[in-house]
């Protein structure tokens, strides 16, 4: 590779993000580099090196660069070195900073460094404003009051030049400083004008709102707080280098009662303490992650896997004690290097942080501060219920009796007989009443066994209400050996066809269950009153349901008298499952007519449950998404307490669907909210959704922020396939937001996991995708190869079309990043994938074909090869016209307008420009290019005031 290659590889590398790939790229590129013996371009790669290992998150190396240039700087001066010499001086920040963050340098090696800036400043003339400053950070880190102070005051003091801190970070230690010392409301006077101008620092203007976090807290500017929090938390996210601000946002939640959020931060950046830029960031990470773990309580943490350690859920008490022994061991190491106990105590005040003052709401998918924001150690994830599943689960709604007045003199059969009665009611207060007063009274009682079957029966519906299934069939079993006991015939096959229904939840036992059920039917049929007939044909129903059977269920259901035996509470229930089995089995119109049965009779009776149940079953039946919107208003308003979850979910669904994303935006939020108030794991499905919502009314801040929670949450359930989709949703958000590498870094993530063979039109599709961002962006270089990955992988894919758009897009990026070689072999590969598809007339292929044609011409014409690059456009514009790709065809014309005139045939290009430019519309970009070509053509024949009047028309300046 000649040293022209290598400099234009470093200027490819510069254009890198900051982070682990550029490094990685600098390296490599300094190999060769030394290779080369070149020292001006050794000596501009190592600067380069300096900054991309500091703000890439891995400082200890650029301690190497810099001491190498500093060395070649005073060894052999050269012309180059001056030109260098401002940004030599300027790295010596950095080496004051670096050196303070790692305890085995000593301090006084800091000071060594301190004191060569000061004469190296003195002796250019510069100002010591710089150094006063970074006096200052070490008076602070070692906890000299006295010096801090006197360095503070110099620093303020000391005329500003070229080699202070920008506008934006100066103030930021300032604003460190005085909110240390007690002086918020200096504090935010300060910044505020810092905020109202522009800020083009890399650091800037996410150092400064991490700064005024807790001022603006503390001075009652909570809304402000919020807003710092959110936009610097958002920039600083995706950078291992700003793993210190990153804790100072991981405590600014745990103070504002965030804790859910403030965990999930810890979550996010874990992993990160494996590899951290500096012990100094470590240590303030681990204890502030080690506060927030603390008001975690029973409750575990996901830890992402790492060498030698695999992902698992931890206990967040005993992760706390890990981190806090990592961040004390580690203050300890800086105060023994220091001379001090500053840091241990500094840390002592970290590990201390709770909770205080009022709440201040800082997510965007959760709406109100949690009871238990995490999920209990041993408790399995939760998804949300459908209320499909909650179907044969009867409660009651909104407006169930919370005081319930129960006859003082009842024994304790009636007492069961009433709650049996209110079960079937669907009314859970009495319910509740009678067993707590059987209880009471007779608890301690020897009891007829018939009585002690009753209550086990009932305990058992009670425990299967609560989704204790197990618990529920051990009772149910109890209960059915005594009824058999006693000979109650009747009673005992209720409680086997109940029995029967909860097996078939389980597939181990589900044919035992099936079979239970059945034979239950069967008895009741011979021995049982009308409405005890109906109800066992039912859990046949249920039963079958369970097992998918669909028709079977349905031929079940048919059994079941019109009335349900006189019970009307039984008919509701019935009603709704034929509704949901009719569903399953596409008979949509039947399914809707028993859904609106069901609702009818719901309402008649004031069941909540049934219909909350029918309104959802109905909406996900019709076709008009407003009629949706209106079944599941009408559910919400009837739901229970505890199926709010599913409504929620559907209504937002339908909001959606119909058009209103930003009403959709409050349901998906409350819905994540009641997930968290559970401590349910399905949240990060709806976190998903609502993202997507918050995407879709174009709220892209919150919509980065909700995504990146669904993505980590998803990881943690295993739900690769979700969290790769959720990822390419983020990472057009990321675009959206003008955020290129965050969005790039994803998509190299997803190229990365989908890399099966079934997944080649995905990955294909990804990397064509990053090619774009970047081809956008200018970075056409990088382009180029992400376009030629993605024309690979269609090729493997056997997606001919696919791959040729990828090779003309590869083409067009070599050519704008000025690689003719590159940009030649890429036609060379373009002509024969279009050799391959020449005669097919579908409009994609004819549309590409000639695109790939002007590709072609383009990077001809830069070859200076004008007769090939206009004859591959023969007919070109012709064909696009013959598709509607009138605007392809105008570009395609003016590319021959400009050829023509280059091949010196203005008479020739004069009509075709005049055409093209008649035809575009005012607004479009090829406008000014065409009537500058035009104007040419007019020059060239002897037309002066024609041209001259098409210029001003256009505000054209001849030299343009």
């Amino acid at each position: 590779m000649s040293d022209e290659d290598l400099w234009r590889v470093l200027r490819g590398i510069t254009d890198m993000p900051y982070g682990a790939g550029q490094i990685a790229a600098l390296e490599q590129l300094l190999r060769r580099v030394d290779a080369a013996d070149d020292r001006h371009l050794a000596f501009v790669t190592r600067m380069q090196a300096t900054t991309g290992y500091i703000y890439g998150g891995e400082p200890a190396k650029s301690f190497v660069t810099f001491s190498w240039c500093l060395s070649e700087f005073d060894r052999d001066p050269q012309p180059y070195h001056q030109r260098h010499l401002h940004n030599l001086l300027w790295h010596f920040k950095y080496m004051v900073n670096g050196l303070l963050n790692f305890p085995e340098v000593p301090l006084d090696r800091t000071y060594a460094v301190l004191d060569d800036m000061e004469r190296r400043y003195r002796a250019g003339g510069h100002s010591l404003q710089a150094v006063h400053k970074h006096r200052f950070r070490v008076a602070d880190h070692v906890g000299d009051v006295e010096a801090a102070a006197h360095w503070y005051r110099l620093w303020q003091t000391t005329p500003r030049d070229e080699l202070s801190d920008c506008a934006g970070c100066d103030p930021t230690s300032q604003v460190g400083y005085l909110a240390d010392t007690g002086r918020d409301a200096d504090a935010v006077e300060l910044a505020e004008p810092v905020l109202a101008g522009r800020l083009n620092c890399n650091e800037q203007p996410q150092s400064i709102l991490t700064a005024l976090l807790l001022p603006y807290l503390r001075t009652g500017r909570t809304e402000e707080a919020r807003d710092a929090h959110r936009e610097a938390y958002r920039r600083l996210r995706g950078n291992l280098a700003n793993l210190w601000d990153i804790a100072d946002h991981v405590e600014f939640c745990t103070l504002t009662g965030n804790e859910a959020r403030a965990i999930e931060l810890v979550e996010r950046h874990l992993d990160w303490l494996d590899r951290p830029p500096s012990p100094a960031a470590a240590m303030h990470f681990a204890a502030v992650a080690a506060a927030a773990l603390r008001q975690a309580g029973a409750s575990t943490v996901y830890r992402r896997a790492a060498e030698g350690r695999p992902a698992a859920e931890v206990s967040a008490a005993s992760l706390a004690d890990e981190l806090t022994e990592v961040a004390t061991g580690l203050a300890a190491r800086f105060d023994a290097r220091n001379g001090t106990t500053h840091q241990s105590e500094w840390i002592a005040r970290r590990l201390a942080v709770r909770a205080s003052g009022e709440h201040v709401p800082l997510s965007a998918s959760v709406r109100r501060r949690p009871v238990s924001p995490i999920r209990p150690v041993g408790e399995e994830p939760i998804a949300p219920v459908s209320s499909s599943e909650r179907a044969e689960r009867p409660r009651t709604g909104k407006g169930e009796r919370q005081a319930v007045t129960l006859p003082t003199d009842a024994g304790p059969d009636e007492l069961l007989d009433l709650a049996e009665e209110s079960w079937g009611r669907h009314d859970r207060a009495t319910f509740r009443a009678a067993l707590v007063a059987f209880d009471e009274r007779f608890g301690a009682a020897e009891l007829p066994a018939r009585t002690s079957a009753h209550r086990l029966a009932l305990r058992a519906s009670q425990r299967g209400d609560e989704d204790d299934i197990d618990a529920a069939i051990k009772l149910n079993r109890a209960a059915l050996e005594l009824y058999r006991e006693v000979g109650e015939e009747v009673s005992a096959q209720t409680v086997a066809g109940r029995l029967g229904v909860l097996l078939t939840r389980s597939e181990e036992d589900g044919e035992e269950g099936l079979l239970l059920a059945r034979e239950a039917a069967e008895v009741l049929d011979r021995l049982g009153d009308a409405r005890q007939r109906a109800a066992g044909h039912d859990r046949v129903a249920l039963a079958l349901l369970h097992r998918e059977r669909w028709a079977d269920a349905l031929a079940a259901l048919d059994r079941v008298p019109a009335d349900a035996g006189g019970d009307r509470h039984l008919a509701a229930r019935i009603a709704l499952h034929r509704a949901h089995l009719l569903e399953q089995s596409a008979r949509v119109d039947e399914a809707r007519a028993a859904a609106d049965e069901a609702r009818r009779i719901g309402r008649e009776l004031g069941v909540g449950e049934v219909v909350t149940g029918a309104c959802l079953t109905y909406a996900r039946l019709v076709d008009d998404p407003a009629d949706a919107v209106a079944a599941c208003d009408e559910a919400l308003e009837s739901a229970p307490t505890d199926a709010e979850l599913p409504v929620r979910v559907a209504r937002a669904r339908a909001l959606v669907s119909a058009g209103r994303a930003v009403d959709a935006v409050d349901d998906f939020v409350e819905a994540v909210t009641l997930c968290v108030e559970r401590g349910a794991e399905g949240d990060a499905f709806l976190r998903w959704e609502l993202a997507n919502a918050y995407r879709m009314v174009g709220r892209l801040a919150e919509a980065a922020e909700v995504a990146e929670e669904a993505v980590l949450g998803l990881d943690r359930l295993g739900a690769q396939a979700e969290a790769d989709r959720c990822r390419h949703l983020l990472a057009g958000v990321y675009e959206g937001l003008g955020e290129i590498d965050p969005a790039l870094a994803l998509l190299e993530q997803l190229a990365s996991n989908l890399d099966g063979p079934d997944n080649l039109p995905h990955r294909a599709q990804v990397l064509e995708e990053a090619g774009g961002i970047l081809y956008d962006a200018d970075r056409d270089a990088a382009a180029g190869q992400r376009f030629a990955a993605a024309a690979e992988a269609y090729r493997l894919g056997d997606l001919p079309l696919d791959e040729l758009r990828a090779r003309r897009r590869e083409t067009y990026a070599w050519f704008w990043a000025e690689d003719r070689d590159a940009a030649l072999r890429a036609v060379e590969v373009v002509d024969g994938l279009a050799a391959k598809l020449a005669g097919q007339t579908e409009p994609p292929v004819l549309y590409e074909l000639a695109l790939a044609a002007e590709a072609g011409a383009r990077v001809l014409t830069g070859e200076d090869r004008l007769d090939e690059a206009l004859g591959r456009l023969t007919g070109a514009p012709d064909r696009l016209r013959s598709i509607e790709a009138f605007g392809e065809a105008a570009q395609v014309e003016a590319l021959i307008g400009e050829l023509l005139l280059r091949l010196e045939r203005p008479a020739e290009a004069e009509p075709l420009l005049r055409r093209v430019l008649g035809g575009l519309p005012a607004t479009s970009r090829q406008v000014r290019q065409t009537a500058w070509l035009l104007a040419r053509a007019l020059d060239l024949l002897d037309r002066p005031a024609e041209a001259a009047a098409l210029r001003a028309e256009h505000d054209l300046d001849e030299d343009d």
